[in-house]
């Protein structure tokens, strides 16, 4: 391709669309899409550019036929912009007023994570909106406007009384101010919903250039394999033997691990007055270590000290898996006895403050031992104090964990994005200029929920190696950790840049020379892809943060229980966290891969988020503790060799749950759609009972709407249109239609009325829709795949029809279904002629081994 600026690159000179009318318009104080008024009193400030006028003066380095997508469909977007009198580093101006149009939203419910919300106003609207997409049923169209970067400046919609829509532009930082705006918010519209996504975001790719969509980048090598994260089974206790116990579990499961991320608890950290070169001590869950910072690039001295191996001998070091579990329990305690000083310290209580006080220090002390003395040498096999000694540390743990267990290809490690929760302490890493920086949040920020991990990081502030070290800072700490075979890295608590950027012009300029850094280092030292973003669901950082990151987390953590006590929340936070994922990859998708995070395989409401995991078409990955898990659930997850029957596509909610609440409106069930190789498929999640609360800021359980729900689903609620490999699959006159859950099979045309079902609290159904194809000219047959996988049609690898035969590769062992309108003449399984099981109701049924020298796949020839 030749250079951006290169004259022998034709798209600078092609014609622009101008024989297209533009589709908006700003006249008479009304903005309007076709003729139809979107939004009323607009303010005389408000400006308004189609984006065919302004695309030919952009320079892109997105290929020609992305360029000349984005150029064909230019009059169908535009750019908002508004003006004030007087410069300033945070500018809020209304855009105009709606009222009575459904709207879907995503908006910022903590600093890290988002979520949706719908409504009808403007001034339904939450805090830090990060797009907001309105239904025009006039045009049988939909609207989206997001508010994007401009300069030194980043926006969001807030709402506004009476209906108005609020546009807030910030910097950051006090030396950072303008007083316009020519284009600070992208405004599109399309006929289908899911086209608009991806026409907005290409359009704002070439307009902006500062990152490349998800079609333009390789995904890391995890993305169809099964994995294990330490977080929930040791949080910050992770040591070695305790991760070769985990693994080696799974393996005698017959469930082996492919990757593994070494969470939080592993890096050298230690807090301000501390002896700058020791180890914190006795660190357990999330808010103890949130004041650390990091003091060394090499691991701490739990996997420092481990010897060569120590874990492939005879001989293998004892573990007690109950022991991180009481660690675990005890420092719950000590967390809810803080929270309840908190309490009485507000209400100004001496005496229950005395009491408090004297309860956590017991509590710490109880903590303390059950740590127990520091383990001698001798059960590290000796002591190590530099992690370069390949004999010992991290290099010698990951060399002995793929000797021992083959099949583990990828060995992931955590970081914070600014080396740890409260940053580098200064003075320790000498190469760095790092200095302490107070913490001062956006304005915005008040309008989302409190949040235990913001109040530490302003409570302690954060050490900031200099910007203009960036590069230098992820080069030192990666390629250290590439030298010890990790493999990539889980970047969290992204958004602390925006806290901190007050002396480095602003946010956006700060976050530019850390995310160059990281693209920098990501493609020197883990192959371009070994990266998975996390805690960065905000606009600045897919904006400006994506050049090479192609993961990403897309829902708040998984949380096993309610953290303030609500004994439902087991129940009902799974639900609030699938309505996060579905939603947020709506946009991120179109950037990143979709990652929809971990889980527990023995949790109460495992199953739940299994159904999800299969057709969520990302990585499936879980964090449970050692003893602590339900290989049989697994099983229907992961094949034998750690890889998954992945999905074609990411998962997206259907057109019937754009614009309504799934979590508390009493009655919409959250339905997604995916594409496999060979058909297409949708889950239906009862996900009601919990959501979030504008008055009280938070997610809260709302019990009345966690009962059964009934839905309805149909053939035509698969967008089949949105990937090329499946748009023929949407041509088909007839399909069969398969209902994992229930075991039941049925035929359905585009014309066939919508299927009825009713669906338990926390309960799912997964059907799957695969084209019938006639065979000797009158034989009805369609594969549906292993039914023992949640994602049946997923494990078919290869189909071919004969005239009167159909030729199949199959992935995986068990129960093999097809539909057939008439018996097979025979059935021929890996060149062998075989016995299968047909029934009057088309069900043709066969069983298959997995056989490991081939793969795991089999072939399967019906003939007729």
């Amino acid at each position: 391709m030749a250079p951006p600026n290169d004259p022998s690159n034709p798209i600078h000179h092609v014609s622009e669309s101008k024989t297209l009318e533009n589709y908006f318009d700003l006249t008479h104080e009304k903005f309007s899409v076709k003729g139809v008024p979107l939004l009323s009193q607009v303010p005389k400030n408000v400006t308004f550019e189609p984006f065919c006028s302004s695309i030919s003066s952009q320079s892109s380095d997105a290929s020609i036929p992305l360029l000349q997508r984005v150029r064909t469909l230019s009059h169908r977007g535009g750019f908002l912009g508004f003006t004030h009198e007087e410069p300033s580093d945070r500018l809020a101006n209304c855009l105009g007023k709606f009222n009575g149009r459904d709207f879907l939203s995503i908006f910022r419910f903590k600093t890290w994570w988002s979520t949706m919300w719908v409504g009808s106003s403007g001034s339904d609207l939450q805090m830090e909106t990060q797009w907001v997409l309105l239904d025009v049923p006039e045009i049988k169209s939909y609207v989206i406007i997001i508010p994007i970067i401009e300069g030194s400046f980043r926006s969001a919609l807030y709402p506004g009384s009476d209906g108005q829509l609020m546009i807030c532009a910030e910097s950051g930082s006090s030396q950072a101010k303008v007083s316009s705006f020519k284009a600070i918010a992208y405004v599109h519209v399309s006929d289908n919903p899911y086209s608009l996504m991806k026409e907005a975001y290409s359009a704002i790719r070439v307009h902006l250039n500062t990152f490349r969509l998800l079609e333009e980048k390789k995904v890391p090598k995890i993305v169809d394999k099964f994995g294990w994260c330490t977080w929930d089974a040791f949080y910050l206790t992770v040591e070695p033997v305790g991760i070769f116990y985990g693994l080696n579990e799974f393996s005698q499961g017959g469930v082996s691990p492919r990757f593994l991320i070494i969470d939080d608890g592993w890096q050298s950290i230690n807090k301000d007055g501390e002896d700058p070169n020791e180890d914190a001590k006795n660190l357990v869950l999330g808010g103890t270590q949130m004041t650390a910072r990091l003091y060394s690039f090499h691991e701490c001295k739990k996997f420092r000290n481990y010897k060569g191996g120590t874990l492939s001998g005879l001989e293998t070091p004892k573990f007690d898996p109950k022991k991180p579990k009481l660690l675990i329990s005890k420092a719950i305690e000590i967390e809810h006895a803080e929270k309840e000083l908190d309490k009485a310290n507000l209400q100004a209580k001496a005496a229950d403050i005395s009491e408090f006080k004297a309860k956590i220090q017991k509590l710490k002390q109880e903590l303390d031992e059950l740590f127990g003395e520091e383990e001698s040498e001798e059960a590290h096999g000796g002591r190590c104090s530099s992690g370069n000694n390949g004999n010992y540390g991290m290099k010698a743990f990951t060399r002995d964990l793929r000797t021992r267990f083959k099949g583990l290809d990828d060995i992931y490690v955590w970081h914070a994005l600014c080396g740890a929760w409260g940053g580098v302490r200064p003075g320790s890493l000498t190469h760095l200029d790092s200095k302490l920086v107070s913490s001062k949040l956006s304005p915005g920020l008040d309008g989302t929920m409190n949040d235990l991990a913001v109040v530490k990081i302003v409570e302690g502030g954060i050490g900031l190696v200099n910007p203009n070290q960036a590069d230098d800072f992820y080069d030192s700490m990666h390629s250290y950790l590439a030298g010890v075979g990790i493999t990539g890295v889980k970047v969290d608590v992204i958004h602390t840049l925006e806290y901190l950027s007050e002396d480095y012009g602003g946010r956006v300029e700060l976050a530019k020379s850390y995310y160059k850094g990281l693209t920098n280092s990501l493609q020197k030292n883990f192959n371009g892809t070994g990266l998975v973003s996390s805690m960065q669901q905000c606009n600045d950082f897919f904006f400006l943060g994506t050049k090479q990151i192609s993961m990403g987390r897309v829902g708040d953590d998984f949380w096993f229980q309610d953290p303030n006590g609500d004994p439902m929340g087991v129940y009902w936070l799974q639900g609030v966290h699938m309505i996060h994922c579905a939603y947020n990859s709506m946009w991120m998708g179109q950037i990143i891969q979709p990652d929809w995070d971990m889980f527990q395989s023995d949790h109460l409401c495992a199953k739940f988020h299994a159904g999800s995991r299969a057709i969520c078409g990302g990585p499936v990955y879980v964090s449970d503790s050692v003893g602590g898990h339900n290989f049989q659930l697994l099983n229907k997850l992961v094949y034998p060799d750690g890889t998954i029957p992945k999905c074609h596509h990411f998962a997206l909610p259907t057109r019937d749950c754009l614009f309504k609440n799934p979590l508390f409106d009493n009655k919409t069930i959250l339905k997604i759609w995916n594409f496999n190789k060979y058909g297409g498929v949708v889950g239906a999640f009862n996900c009601q009972g919990a959501g979030w609360d504008p008055k009280e800021q938070r997610i809260r359980g709302y019990s009345e709407c966690y009962k059964p729900m009934s839905g309805s689903i149909h053939v035509s609620e698969i967008e089949w249109d949105q990937k090329l490999e499946a748009s023929q699959m949407g041509e088909a006159e007839e399909y069969v239609v398969y209902l994992n859950e229930a075991a039941e099979i049925s035929l359905m045309t585009p014309k066939s009325d919508a299927i009825q079902f009713t669906i338990q609290p926390s309960t799912f159904e997964i059907f799957s829709f695969v084209p019938v194809q006639k065979l000797g000219g009158s034989i009805k047959f369609a594969p549906v795949g292993l039914t023992n996988m949640f994602n049946s049609g997923g494990t078919i690898q290869e189909l071919d029809y004969k005239y009167s035969s159909a030729h199949i590769k199959v992935k995986g062992g068990g129960n093999f279904l097809a539909f057939s309108s008439e018996a097979p003449k025979k059935c021929v399984l890996n060149g062998a002629e075989v016995g299968f099981e047909w029934s009057t109701n088309g069900k043709l049924a066969l069983s298959i081994a997995w056989i490991e020298e081939a793969g795991g796949v089999a072939d399967v020839v019906f003939t007729f």
